[in-house]
């Protein structure tokens, strides 16, 4: 194959510093432009060159759907905590003074929701064990500390509060020692999930040592890496230094044994389109790994069933593996970008019933909440009552999983906490009365 000149150009990052050039060429004001700034006071930024010039359409931006995939937008927090901080910027306040005032608006926003902080933390003994999560029986989450970045960073993800510098909201661990020595200790682990950030902005020798000592650990069943490098930096496995050495490396791990699976984020077709993104998926695949791809459902973006069912349909042609379809979950600028479950359920209905049985192996509308992760099946009438009907895709406590409850029809709701049980008083997760309720 011949590559384009994106292809071959290197890596070029765009942050904050950069921003008010790049709002230019969307065409917004200098008062829209401050608002942006002020917004990235508080969430944050970052791009590249292969996004800005090979995905997004600039003639449509700012409504373009990968200009508001990665660009703040004005409107994503509060007009007053917006006004106040584009105050301060006009004011040119200290850097100190605007970072307090950020950091409030931020503890407002959920940073770390379904109890990933207090949860999800696993402990040897009474000490907690840094950079991992273990909410479900089989499978760890690894956060390795050079992989607590992205190649550019999506306006709804989240764990956005992995970038905003504040260490007591970070995730992460070079401690791959630790790692071993607690899966080797749980026995009913069989998966690790490297996650992130993105684990592969990583180079080669490092993600080397994190995932080489995962092959010795016999009752590990599969190595999974969660990456949004396909969409934003599909250089990374075709042009880059190492791009050969990565493979290498993903060859290493399935002649041990372990089923590798690239947990591929996906959020728009455009995503799809490049020629390098084709050539990145062949050259994966044919080490012998597996590539599966997820995306939220995000208003404005892809809310939308003509866009999943052609995403999973040309995944399925390129030889990915639709997986999941999320709910926008409770944090950060959820109310920006949130679509009512009702509403998911929809979009998610008519595009699977638009495709081919091979490209059902998708599964959603999904929330990862508190007690796992919760399906909405349909909406449906029972006794003469209007319901949600969902159940547990994995849960903390196993027992549930696969099992069907139901919630009141509330066409406003957004996420698990704005349902109420139908039929009873509780969920079946909740260990106490209705109104003791578990906080997503």
């Amino acid at each position: 194959m011949i590559l384009n000149q994106a292809g071959t150009r290197r890596f070029r990052a765009y942050t904050s510093k950069h921003l008010d050039e790049l709002l230019l060429r969307a065409g917004l004001s200098e008062e829209e432009r401050l608002k942006v700034r002020a917004v990235a006071t508080v969430l944050p930024f970052r791009t590249n060159a292969y996004v800005v010039d090979e995905l997004i359409d600039w003639s449509a931006a700012p409504d373009d759907p990968i200009y508001r995939l990665v660009f703040p937008l004005a409107d994503m927090l509060p007009a007053a905590d917006v006004a106040r901080l584009a105050d301060l910027l006009k004011a040119e306040a200290p850097a100190a003074e605007l970072n307090a005032e950020a950091n409030k608006v931020r503890a407002q926003l959920n940073p770390h929701p379904a109890g990933q902080m207090e949860l999800n933390v696993p402990r040897i003994g009474r000490e907690p064990v840094p950079g991992m999560q273990h909410k479900y029986p089989e499978t760890v989450l690894f956060f390795p500390k050079q992989g607590q970045t992205c190649h550019a960073y999506c306006t709804y993800c989240f764990r956005w509060a992995q970038f905003v510098g504040d260490a007591d909201l970070k995730f992460a661990s070079d401690d791959i020692d630790q790692l071993v020595s607690y899966v080797r200790q749980h026995p009913e682990v069989t998966s690790v999930l490297l996650t992130g950030g993105d684990p592969m902005i990583m180079g080669e020798p490092v993600l080397k040592r994190y995932v080489e000592p995962l092959l010795e650990v016999e009752q590990l069943e599969s190595i999974r890496i969660g990456t949004k490098s396909l969409a934003y930096w599909p250089q990374r496995f075709t042009t880059d230094p190492d791009a050969d050495d990565t493979l290498r490396l993903f060859e290493q791990v399935v002649a041990a044994g372990k089923n590798l699976s690239f947990m591929a984020h996906f959020s728009h077709l455009r995503e799809l389109d490049s020629p390098l993104v084709e050539s990145a998926v062949e050259r994966i695949l044919g080490t012998g790994a597996t590539i599966r791809t997820q995306a939220p459902l995000i208003r404005s973006i892809n809310d939308d069933p003509a866009i999943w069912s052609g995403m999973w349909k040309r995944q399925l042609r390129m030889g990915m593996i639709p997986y999941y379809m999320f709910v926008e979950r409770d944090t950060g600028p959820q109310d920006y970008f949130a679509v009512p479950l009702a509403d998911a359920y929809e979009v998610f209905r008519e595009a699977y019933a638009s495709v081919s049985g091979l490209c059902r192996t998708v599964r959603g509308p999904s929330m990862s909440a508190t007690p796992g992760k919760v399906c909405v099946d349909g909406v449906t009438e029972i006794a003469g009552q209007k319901v949600f009907v969902l159940h547990l895709i994995q849960a903390r406590d196993p027992s549930l999983v696969g099992r069907p409850f139901f919630a009141q029809y509330d066409p406003q709701a957004v996420w698990l906490t704005d349902l109420r049980p139908a039929f009873a008083d509780r969920f079946p997760f909740e260990t106490g009365v209705a109104t003791a309720r578990l906080s997503a």
